[in-house]
Formats: structure tokens, C-alpha cells, sequence
């Protein structure tokens, strides 16, 4: 199942507690979406928190009223959309028992979540990596729980025997990641018009029976 993801990153987060609070979110998810709209559009280095304070239709000081600066923006859009995967990952995975569907599930899900928002692809698949700071902090960011999801569905499956032991999880965790990232930048950098989602099956007709004659 794709991921419900539309164009607004308000409405993809739930929002909970007091009205203050929810005013609160909804103003700082309008501002991550027009984060998104100018990184993907100016490039992140070109681009100014004036511009993103504009495109939200607030003013400049206002945007600092909810983040420190424009790395914050950045690091910000990315643990916000990450938590929105990892909880629709959850979801969707505990309704399914094969752990082969599980890891073809997953793939789509990755892909999927950014091939419906395209400004959204480009700051993960681009703009993201031109940040100092961010790359830095990659590993010990919300990238830890994707990797989690993704070995415990292989563990799974070795202990069911549909997935070969060795190598270890991680490892194949790691290059399955690299697989859907490579995809993923290809498709932001290409000028064919093709679905991203198109490449989750070629993916795993190879991780899941090899390359061997």
C-alpha cells in the first residue's frame, strides 16, 4: 500500500494535545513544507529563511520562533518525515506475516513516499547531503530506526529459513538502503519520465533470488 502522503507536511503529522499546541504543530509543519518548496526549488545552499518565512506566509522572525536556523530547517524536515515513515512502516508490516511481502512492502514504502512528493524527494536525495552538519549526524539520526525495521524483517526471515544466514542482517540491511537511496537519486537526477515504484519488483526479484543462473 503507497503511502498516503499529501502535498501539506500538516497534514501527514498528527496533531494532538491543547489548541495552543496544535497551533503550535500546524505552524511548524507550514513552515517545513515551505522549507521544502524553496530547498527543492532554490537548492539549500542558495536558499534564504526570508524566502521560506515568505512562502509560509509569515514573517522572517517567526520562523526562528520555531527553529534555530536554516540547518535546523533541514535536520528538522528530515526527522519529521522520518517519524511518518517509521510509523506507517510499523502499521502496514504487523498486518503482514511472510517476511518476503514485509521486505517488498517496505521497499514500496520507501519509494512510494517519494515519488508522491517530488520537492520532498529532491531535499532527501540532494539537498540533505550538501549539508555539513546533517551528514555528520546521518547515522545517529532517525536513520537507526529505518535500519532497525529493515534487519528485524530479515532476522525474520532467516529464522523462518526464507532468507539465507549469512551474510549478517546488517549487512544486507545496509545494501538493500543503498539500493532504494541509489534508486531513489537516480530518479530525482533523471529526465525520464518513469514511475520510481516501477523499480521495487527488479529490486527484489534480485535480493530475493539472486543473480545466479
Amino acid at each position: 500500500m503507497p503511502v498516503k502522503s499529501p502535498r501539506k507536511v500538516a497534514s501527514r503529522v498528527p496533531v494532538n494535545g491543547s489548541g495552543a499546541a496544535k497551533a503550535r504543530t500546524e505552524k511548524s509543519n507550514t513552515i517545513l513544507r515551505a522549507a521544502i518548496e524553496v530547498f527543492a526549488r532554490a537548492g539549500y545552499f542558495n536558499a534564504k529563511v526570508a524566502e521560506v518565512a515568505r512562502a509560509a506566509g509569515v514573517a522572517d522572525g517567526t520562523v526562528y520562533l520555531y527553529f534555530k536556523n536554516k540547518d535546523d530547517l533541514l535536520i528538522s524536515i528530515f526527522n519529521t518525515m522520518m517519524d511518518v515513515f517509521i510509523a506507517q512502516a510499523q502499521t502496514e508490516l504487523a498486518a503482514i506475516d511472510d517476511p518476503r511481502e514485509q521486505l517488498r512492502h517496505f521497499a514500496r514504502l520507501h519509494l512510494s513516499s517519494l515519488e508522491q512528493d517530488r520537492d520532498l524527494a529532491i531535499v532527501f536525495q540532494v539537498e540533505l547531503r550538501q549539508s555539513t552538519k546533517f551528514m555528520e549526524q546521518f547515522s545517529e539520526t532517525k536513520l537507526a530506526e529505518y535500519m532497525k525495521i529493515l534487519r528485524e524483517i530479515l532476522e525474520r526471515g532467516q529464522k523462518r529459513n526464507v532468507f539465507r544466514a549469512q551474510p549478517n542482517s546488517k549487512l544486507v540491511a545496509k545494501v538493500i538502503f543503498g539500493a532504494l537511496d541509489e534508486m531513489a537519486t537516480n530518479w530525482v537526477l533523471s529526465h525520464n519520465n518513469y514511475r520510481l515504484t516501477s523499480m521495487v519488483e527488479p529490486l527484489m526479484n534480485i535480493f530475493l533470488n539472486g543473480i545466479g543462473k
